[in-house]
């Protein structure tokens, strides 16, 4: 069992930074490939990055790779959000989310989830 609760989501301008940190329960952390989502209002749920157990893979979204950044430390049992040059379409509730499996990007292939955290990008 894992429980993810996210932090970092706030209010930001067009072409800022912020960074989302995803604190996991358990001993077991370095057990779980990571994941986050992303989900805008009236729009499905979608893929936006993955790291492999290690930290040594990574897998991102078209829509924010050369943007985003997703980095663990499992020493910590976090997992980051690294966003840079933000844009309005950036704008939704992201999550966090742990996997036995690395290099997933369905919402169905992974199995704990956090509660989220509202990333709001204005013009």
């Amino acid at each position: 069992q894992v429980q993810l609760v996210e932090s970092g989501g706030g209010l930001v301008q067009a072409g800022g930074s912020l960074r989302l940190s995803c604190a996991a329960s358990g001993r077991t952390f370095s057990s779980y490939a990571m994941g986050w989502f992303r989900q805008a209002p009236g729009k499905e749920r979608e893929f936006v990055a993955s790291i492999s157990r290690s930290g040594s893979g990574t897998y991102y979204a078209d829509s924010v790779k050369g943007r985003f950044t997703i980095s663990r430390d499992n020493a910590k049992n976090t997992v980051y959000l690294q966003m840079n040059s933000l844009k309005p379409e950036d704008t939704a509730v992201y999550y966090c989310t742990a996997s036995t499996r690395w290099g997933r990007v369905g919402p169905a292939d992974y199995s704990y989830w956090g509660q989220g955290t509202q990333v709001t990008v204005s013009k």
